[in-house]
């Protein structure tokens, strides 16, 4: 009997479970594969005792349209960082990598497929250089891994926000307001400016692409005569003024090592107030309800593709690799080309010059054609 541990890493992401359950499925019809799921992705593997969850078809029956992750995730620590608590309180970080990697090959476990962003990719990289054998799954709402055409989760954190924007725009209306809609999207902007353009709104602010107050401004003012008028802009996570850098929260959480974004939206209404922008404002933050809930058709019909992908991957041997969507066919990459470059917004972009095109503005000065 041949053994493929999955894991889910990173923050959860709508379509991870139809993933898993296409892995099962898929593996199921081979009669000689049993399917183990890690608890919050490796820690299940580095827990005293493990935490491992076997996978049959009926344990992940009818799971496809269910949010989140049925073997949890987490984005703190992992084989690179364990956090370990000092006798001063401090922690620090340990690598138990080979540690992890022993243990993984004493379980009898020929192959791990890691569903996860580009930094659960690059722990996967990691791993592999180390001698794992291990797969990759893209799993991202930012969309922002370049060597696949989409990540599942994606439309649906779009579909999330742009309903958020077609609700302000009618409250917006009612009360002569600017709503600001703060959506995620820490380095790249595509869930901003998708949901920009199907929700009608009249900026966008996204991370590639610091931004002028006065231009965002006047945009604004444009939109309202003696007092009266409405507009609604939708700004990333991780976009800025031009000159000032992210807005950053304090985060004191243990293992984990990422910038913890939050303000954006807080942070252009008062800029704009000093700027004398003169019309009410109010801020509306998304969060979390963009990873949450069912999936959309699409995604669960890509989740269900990268699944099935991605265990036969395992069964031919095809390592170091991460399962990719290139129009129309599903192949494999070598991870370290996966986290090469990230997929980011440009100017130069189809979707940029649609938004221009409808008279969404930036926040910046478009260079002349």
């Amino acid at each position: 009997m041949k053994r493929a541990l999955i894991v889910t890493g990173g923050g959860d992401c709508p379509g991870l479970n139809a993933v898993i359950r296409a892995i099962v499925k898929r593996a199921a019809q081979e009669k000689d594969w049993e399917i183990l799921g890690s608890i919050q992705a490796f820690n299940g593997v580095l827990w005293e005792p493990s935490e491992l969850k076997v996978l049959t078809p009926d344990v992940v029956k009818g799971i496809h349209f269910q949010g989140g992750t049925i073997i949890e995730t987490t984005n703190k620590g992992g084989p690179f960082a364990w956090p370990v608590k000092n006798k001063d309180g401090s922690y620090s970080a340990v690598d138990r990598s080979d540690e992890m990697i022993r243990k993984i090959q004493y379980m009898g476990i020929d192959a791990v497929i890691s569903i996860g962003g580009d930094g659960s990719q690059r722990i996967s990289q990691a791993l592999y250089e180390k001698g794992l054998n291990i797969i990759g799954v893209p799993k991202t709402i930012d969309n922002d891994l370049s060597t696949t055409d989409s990540t599942f989760g994606f439309q649906t954190a779009v579909e999330i926000a742009t309903e958020a924007v077609d609700k302000l725009v009618t409250t917006a209306a009612s009360h002569n307001r600017v709503f600001v809609l703060e959506v995620m999207g820490r380095y790249a902007g595509w869930i901003g400016l998708n949901a920009a353009v199907a929700g009608g709104a009249e900026v966008c602010l996204i991370p590639e692409f610091p931004y002028d107050i006065n231009i965002v401004k006047a945009k604004l003012e444009a939109r309202f005569t003696r007092g009266r008028g409405f507009a609604v802009v939708v700004v990333s996570e991780g976009a800025s003024l031009q000159g000032a850098g992210l807005s950053v929260e304090e985060n004191d959480e243990v293992g984990y090592e990422n910038l913890r974004l939050g303000g954006a939206g807080s942070a252009l209404i008062k800029q704009l107030k000093a700027a004398g922008f003169e019309p009410d404002m109010r801020e509306t933050v998304l969060g979390h309800l963009q990873r949450g809930g069912v999936p959309i058709a699409y995604d669960r019909v890509l989740s269900a593709q990268f699944g099935v992908k991605a265990f036969e991957m395992a069964m031919e041997g095809d390592f170091g690799k991460m399962v990719a969507y290139r129009h129309p066919k599903f192949i494999s990459v070598p991870l370290i080309e996966a986290i090469a470059e990230p997929n980011l917004v440009t100017l130069d972009n189809a979707l940029v010059k649609t938004a221009t095109g409808l008279g969404i503005s930036l926040g910046i000065d478009l260079p002349k054609e």
